[in-house]
């Protein structure tokens, strides 16, 4: 941690103190989780299959699924409890599209936060030199936003759907024998899900992150910095306004030339002591 305030506060890395950049490395980070949690799942589950006949019965039924959750494509076998003969079954559903948008979303935003901190850091200036680079991050912001509320959205739904494919009561109704009551089938154990539940808060998570992050990049760009001008010249030329109306010219104006002496009685009121200045020594000299 020291070596970091070193380096932000040498200044290379002190932008990622601010909010803008701070939330490109959370989002970096929670898009990690988001596909690790759920690109790197895989799961069992077991069952129990006691036949009437116990030399026919199967008591350790293992099977496995991962993603990207093709679970018609997992096979198992289980007896029939009909002699030595296995029946050949796979598990129900294809949910490998939510799946895959879900970590297709996670991996690009990985990309796109890491090289949207990179820029932020090494090339601030040209990141800031005109208002593209800022629109861009804002338009891509938004988008990626709104991409992970759909991902997550779908994922959450998705997740529900292999759970129930992949229930053990569920899996015992695909096998004939369990449906004879002479035999007893029963489940072993149940696959763990909580990697698939904590992708699903990832996901939503980094929609948060995302969705929070584009009022920061919106500052950026130069729709807030010329909403932000248009209030400040308008107040600018008020004041200008003032100064140059009547108030000061009309009433001031002819005060400002008080310090004139050739000018003092020329205007308003002041002008008529002008006059009455001149009139008395006039008078005097007549009558004298």
């Amino acid at each position: 941690m020291e070596a970091v305030d070193q380096l932000a506060s040498a200044g290379t890395f002190r932008v990622v103190k601010e909010p803008l950049a701070f939330l490109r490395v959370l989002e970096w980070l929670f898009a990690i989780f988001a596909f690790a949690t759920c690109g790197g799942y895989s799961g069992e589950l077991r069952l129990s299959v006691d036949c009437a006949n116990k030399s026919e019965s199967d008591l350790s039924i293992d099977i496995a699924f991962a993603y990207p959750f093709r679970l018609h494509q997992v096979n198992f076998e289980a007896p029939t409890c009909e002699g030595k003969r296995q029946e050949k079954l796979a598990l129900i559903g294809d949910f490998s599209s939510s799946a895959e948008f879900f970590v297709t979303i996670a991996v690009f935003a990985f990309l796109y936060s890491l090289a949207a901190t990179v820029v932020y850091i090494f090339f601030q200036n040209k990141y800031r030199e005109n208002n593209r680079g800022p629109l861009i991050d804002f338009i891509v912001t938004v988008v990626f936003s709104f991409l992970w509320l759909v991902s997550s959205s779908a994922w959450a739904k998705g997740l529900s759907d292999v759970k129930v494919a992949t229930d053990p009561d569920e899996v015992l109704l695909l096998i004939s024998a369990c449906k004879q009551q002479s035999n007893k089938c029963l489940p072993v154990r149940s696959p763990v899900m909580s990697s698939l539940n904590t992708s699903v808060v990832f996901g939503y998570l980094n929609f948060i992150l995302w969705a929070g992050n584009i009022w920061f990049v919106f500052k950026e760009t130069g729709w807030h910095s010329s909403g932000q001008r248009h209030p400040a010249d308008t107040m600018e030329k008020q004041p200008g306004g003032y100064n140059q109306g009547g108030y000061n010219q009309d009433s001031y104006g002819p005060a400002g030339s008080y310090n004139q002496p050739g000018s003092y009685g020329q205007v308003g009121e002041y002008g008529q002591s002008q006059s009455y200045g001149q009139s008395g020594p006039t008078s005097f000299a007549n009558q004298i």
